[in-house]
């Protein structure tokens, strides 16, 4: 799902590295979050509300609204807006 939609003109970035999101390789930057990340590379939608099942992706992108929520190494619930990537990070959609 890598399609990379960061802009591309004009910007210095750092050595990239790769994260996996639900098992596929994503390209990051350091300083990057997860949500920039994601979004970058075409996910949309982090995870489906317990309740109603309804899905749900970046909405505030500022960690109040806890709509972004992902699984990051086995840990559930972290929010992607206010998490930085790190190389070798497995984040996994909260389904």
């Amino acid at each position: 799902m890598e399609n990379d939609l960061r802009i591309q003109r004009g910007i210095t970035r750092d050595k990239p590295f790769t994260i996996q999101v639900n098992g596929k390789p994503v390209t990051a930057y350091p300083g990057e979050t997860l949500a920039a990340v994601m979004l970058a590379a075409g996910w949309r939608m982090f995870r489906h509300t317990a309740l109603s099942g309804e899905p749900r992706g970046l909405f505030c992108g500022m960690g109040v609204c806890y709509d972004c929520l992902v699984t990051v190494n086995g840990q559930p619930n972290v929010r992607a807006c206010a998490t930085y990537a790190q190389p070798g990070d497995e984040i996994e959609r909260q389904i």
